[in-house]
């Protein structure tokens, strides 16, 4: 990547297709693995439902016959 500077400032930041690309999954793995470890986390302290029990609701809200 390259820096752009205005009055000794990072203002932009220039960098092939490929690298930000590269950037973008690695970000999206990131928030991925945070995500789950939020949940789990919340699974530990006994939080949340089922998936059955998630699914059932779901049905219900939306009207969705088995």
């Amino acid at each position: 990547p390259l820096v752009l500077t205005v009055n000794g400032k990072a203002e932009v930041v220039v960098q092939d297709a490929e690298a930000y690309q590269s950037l973008l999954d690695r970000l999206e793995r990131a928030e991925a693995i945070a995500a789950i470890r939020q949940g789990l986390a919340e699974f530990e302290r006994g939080e949340g439902r089922s998936a059955r029990e998630a699914l059932e609701e779901l049905q219900v809200k939306h009207g969705i016959s088995r």
